[in-house]
């Protein structure tokens, strides 16, 4: 059994319907998108574009006009945050190609291997400063301080994650802290973001922000057992890489923790000292379907995607709200 097996008895999902009903807005974001990362620098717009051209679902901004349109929104003020949401999304992903050596992203050679790290590491600072200029455009204090507060948060879950990443013996709730930061701090803050440009109540911004971090949560761990499910042409990205990297992800410490002692050596020498042969990817993955860790992993994911879904329950039952539930069951149901 794989993770594309494995969702298949689960709900499915679309992101297709959120996408087309956001078409238009989409359509807008995207033009400031292209306008917002020009600069006399060549590198800079060139650099940029081979990222943020290679496609991508757009899934943060999306969150952002999704939840505006949810609360009522008819003005255009979540068009800039969901471009700044995006920035924000693109330089960490820059950022992070860069602090991992990653070779693929959204199925391009990564833009460090191409220009360099330095310049890699430069233009996601510009991209973030783009961003600030676009939430001050908005003239919220409130949008602003949500998404500054995320570009904090995501960088400290960076850092965790650094110094964790290798830690055999990291606790699932530690896990689940670093994901949380680094990956669904930005899905909460999106969605958060989009309902405080509607004017929303606090209670219906702390609901959106639960649907965010719920969704985001749900992505990251579908994400990490796709690493050892997936495929490299359905990915986008090289299949294995968390285990090549020696990344500590939920499938893998699940796995270990419900190995014998006879799998800890080759553990510790795989992962621990990252001593690999082109074999080991092949028996790591037999150990995380034997041991039930990807299953385990899944049916977390399922847990936090039910949860987003609850979260919206104090809204109108609408298209924008069963399409953000639908994305919910995609979260996990999805094969890339």
């Amino acid at each position: 059994m794989d993770a594309a097996a494995a969702t298949l008895a689960r709900q499915p999902g679309s992101v297709d319907r959120l996408v087309r009903l956001a078409a238009a807005d989409m359509a807008g974001v995207d033009a400031l998108i292209t306008a917002r990362m020009q600069s006399e620098v060549p590198v800079i717009p060139a650099l940029a574009e081979h990222l943020i051209a290679a496609g991508g679902k757009r899934l943060r901004p999306l969150l952002t006009v999704a939840a505006a349109r949810l609360a009522g929104s008819d003005n255009d003020t979540c068009l800039k945050l969901a471009a700044a949401v995006e920035f924000i999304h693109t330089a960490t992903l820059l950022h992070d190609d860069v602090v991992d050596g990653s070779q693929l992203r959204r199925g391009k050679v990564a833009a460090h291997l191409i220009w360099g790290a330095a310049q890699s590491v430069l233009v996601g600072d510009f991209l973030f400063a783009r961003a600030f200029e676009l939430m001050v455009e908005t003239n919220s204090m409130k949008a602003l301080e949500i998404l500054a507060r995320a570009s904090r948060v995501i960088a400290e879950g960076e850092v965790l994650q650094l110094t964790r990443s290798h830690d055999l013996n990291l606790s699932q709730a530690l896990y689940l802290e670093i994901i949380a930061a680094k990956t669904a701090e930005l899905f909460a803050a999106a969605s958060e973001a989009g309902g405080v440009s509607a004017g929303v109540s606090a209670v219906q911004s702390d609901a959106l922000r639960a649907y965010g971090m719920n969704l985001g949560l749900a992505f990251q761990l579908a994400d990490d057992a796709l690493d050892y499910g997936g495929t490299t042409e359905a990915l986008g990205k090289n299949a294995g890489d968390d285990f090549r990297e020696g990344k500590a992800t939920l499938p893998l410490l699940l796995a270990i923790a419900r190995s014998g002692p006879r799998e800890a050596e080759f553990w510790e020498r795989a992962i621990g000292r990252r001593e690999q042969t082109e074999a080991d990817f092949r028996r790591a993955r037999e150990l995380i379907v034997g041991t039930g860790a990807l299953e385990a992993t899944l049916d977390l994911a399922a847990n936090y995607a039910d949860k987003a879904k609850a979260a919206l329950a104090g809204f109108p039952a609408n298209d924008w709200r069963s399409s953000l539930e639908s994305l919910a069951d995609f979260a996990v149901s999805r094969r890339a």
